[in-house]
């Protein structure tokens, strides 16, 4: 399988502490691939990193072929749960739109081709019935539609999504699961980050991560029993879970689940 992305000794620092020690990985091209770790444990940071956001401060990183800053305009990155200011009067066409300003510039005129994938992309988010109402009046799932329909109006090979599901209402949480799967066939690479095991495993490809990478490659690979205890440490399950469930303990931070902190 060909990469679209390779890391050699990756390290990322990040407000002044090390948040990703000496990695390696790789992303398979038009495959789906899940960065899963314990709370605090680099996975937004390593996304950040993909998207030349945040600088290395050792290694390598290519993103077809080139650092990620050459790559940016190919990469579409959907943050976890990105906030809209009360006061700020856009509709959902015009966030959306703003997906295109990588590829014409934010002063160039559109042409018809923009403008339909501008409503291509509120179709396949189930969002084109919303396209005139203010993005600030929308519920969190259809907030969250608008922003990865913005990232798929956006010329891309790549898809980064960090904790795209997390927190959503079900019809929101199946539009965006359904494009994270449609997405490959597409030709697109799909990257996100997840708490769910059971999502991990039903990925592609597997970026096991826990301070460092401590895993990379197919989900039965990855996600061994000793590679899970080494990232998550003993006691990985709830009571009444085996260790085939999708319930995973977090023995570094006991607190809610889909709390990623710093990470």
């Amino acid at each position: 399988m060909t990469n679209i992305m390779t890391g050699r000794g990756v390290v990322v620092e990040r407000d002044g502490r090390m948040a990703l020690r000496a990695s390696d990985f790789t992303v398979p091209a038009a495959a789906i691939t899940a960065i899963i770790g314990p709370n605090g444990s680099g996975k937004s940071t390593l996304l950040h990193a993909m998207t030349g956001l945040l600088p290395l401060s050792e290694g390598t990183l290519e993103v077809g072929g080139r650092s990620p800053a050459e790559s940016r305009n190919d990469v579409a990155y959907v943050l976890q749960h990105m906030n809209v200011s009360p006061g700020t009067p856009m509709t959902v066409r015009e966030v959306v739109t703003m997906g295109r300003y990588a590829t014409v510039g934010p002063f160039r005129r559109l042409a018809e081709s923009d403008k339909q994938a501008v409503q291509d992309a509120m179709e396949l988010l189930r969002i084109d019935d919303l396209a005139d109402r203010q993005v600030s009046r929308l519920s969190g799932g259809q907030r969250q539609r608008v922003f990865v329909a913005q990232a798929l109006a956006q010329d891309h090979t790549v898809l980064l999504m960090d904790e795209p599901l997390t927190g959503l209402d079900i019809q929101s949480a199946q539009t965006i699961d359904g494009i994270i799967h449609d997405e490959p066939a597409r030709g697109c690479s799909v990257v996100f980050t997840t708490h769910d095991l059971e999502e991990a495993r039903a990925a592609d490809h597997v970026i096991l991560v826990s301070g460092y990478v401590v895993a990379s490659g197919p989900p039965e690979h990855a996600l061994s029993k000793d590679n899970l205890a080494t990232a998550y440490g003993l006691g990985l399950l709830h009571p009444g879970h085996t260790r085939e469930g999708g319930i995973i303990d977090d023995a570094h931070d006991t607190t809610h689940h889909h709390r990623e902190g710093g990470a």
